[in-house]
């Protein structure tokens, strides 16, 4: 990684990143990605996920912090004083998107609202909030993280395997889908401002996000009022359709079409249950379930994992081991695909998922210190060398010594 542009579809586009934690980073390191200039402005703390601890840490910063923070510049901020939010001001004089995840209410108490202040002052500008329930409504303006949304927005309703506990979606699913909301409104906006010269506010929470995953489950409770119910790895509308054990380790398995359960059975060497009337349809599998695995499970069981998925590969049936996240980085396609990317003072990362033919994503900026970019940032601003200073020496910017910069 170098401090070099190297281009991207989003190359002269600047974004103001006020927010912190997951959802927020995680959207405005993908626009980074795409090569925006983003700066990243932090409180005196630092962004919280910096101290989020073990088990990994980069550069004095824990890696849920690293793990969102590329390809951004820092600078820290005290916004709780009237010359934080001054200075931010002079930030946004040349943005083209401002994000934040503040409580709802925190930016008008601040005196920077958007329809009453910034919508008038930066008529381009595209300010996109995030919350975690929105301003209104029962749940307005509560706080909330992924496994919050996951229980009001009902998909802990169904994790789990039948008769035990609720299961949480250990992946944070929720704020990745909220981030992702987020740089997809974001970019309609951008589109919308080419032909209108306007910008708009942009809302999005986690709330709403986590609804929009439930699929199937939504429609089937809207239109015939189902309440999806636990069942561990099975599917409701499909079968086979579970994690299978293997004789060193599980793969997971899965059949979709009658041509794939026809394929498996080959595979497998079980003639009786490819020719079962019953299983010649999706719901007689499903409701057959228990007689379907009662068949395969024992003959994956004779066989290793690498064996199993071999076989069933060659039939043209989908199938894929159960890696652990080490063997998964590590895997012959992973390295085909780029999908570990390495940069300065031993930084590594998950490659962005994104592919172009013209405009490539690149990585410039490995996650950075605290403040590291302050005083280029306000130098940016036109701000001279004794303004800089001052605004240091007052507290309220934090930046390390200018040797260390």
């Amino acid at each position: 990684m170098t401090e070099q542009a190297q281009g991207g579809a989003l190359q002269g586009l600047r974004v103001i990143d006020l927010s912190a934690v997951l959802s927020g980073p995680a959207g405005t390191q993908i626009l980074g990605d795409m090569g925006a200039d983003v700066i990243k402005v932090e409180p005196p703390a630092g962004d919280e996920t910096r101290r989020m601890g073990a088990p990994a840490w980069h550069d004095g910063s824990a890696a849920a912090y690293v793990n969102t923070n590329r390809n951004k510049r820092s600078i820290s901020v005290d916004l709780q004083k009237p010359e934080g939010r001054a200075l931010l001001l002079r930030l946004l004089e040349g943005a083209d998107v401002l994000v934040e995840n503040f409580k709802p209410g925190t930016m008008a108490k601040w005196g920077l609202d958007y329809e009453t202040v910034l919508k008038a002052r930066f008529p381009q500008l595209i300010h996109c909030q995030i919350t975690a329930f929105g301003a209104d409504g029962p749940l307005g303006g509560l706080p909330g993280y992924d496994p919050i949304a996951q229980g009001y927005g009902g998909i802990l309703g169904f994790g789990g395997f039948p008769g035990g506990p609720p299961l949480r979606l250990h992946l944070p699913a929720v704020d990745y889908a909220t981030a992702l909301y987020a740089v997809i409104a974001i970019q309609g906006a951008l589109l919308e401002r080419a032909r209108s010269g306007q910008g708009q506010a942009i809302e999005v929470t986690l709330y709403d996000s986590a609804l929009s995953l439930l699929h199937p489950f939504a429609c089937n409770w809207l239109l015939r009022g189902v309440v999806p119910q636990q069942m561990g790895n099975r599917h409701s509308s499909a079968a086979p359709y579970d994690i299978y054990p293997t004789r060193d380790g599980h793969i997971v398995l899965l059949v979709v079409t009658l041509r794939q359960f026809h394929n498996m059975c080959d595979a497998l060497g079980l003639p009786a249950l490819r020719d079962d009337p019953r299983m010649q349809v999706t719901t007689g599998r499903v409701q057959h379930n228990d007689e379907l695995e009662a068949a395969i499970v024992p003959v994956l069981a004779r066989l290793t994992t690498d064996a199993a998925v071999a076989r069933l590969n060659a039939a043209g049936v989908p199938v894929a081991p159960v890696l652990d996240v080490g063997q998964a980085l590590s895997h012959p396609h992973a390295a085909v695909r780029g999908a570990v990317v390495e940069g300065a003072e031993g930084y590594r990362g998950v490659a962005s998922p994104l592919r172009f033919s013209r405009t490539p994503v690149s990585y410039r900026i490995v996650p950075p210190r605290q403040g590291a970019h302050g005083r280029e940032i306000l130098a940016e601003a036109r701000l001279d060398p004794a303004e800089v200073e001052a605004l240091i020496e007052t507290g309220v910017v934090i930046a390390p010594p200018a040797d260390e910069t």
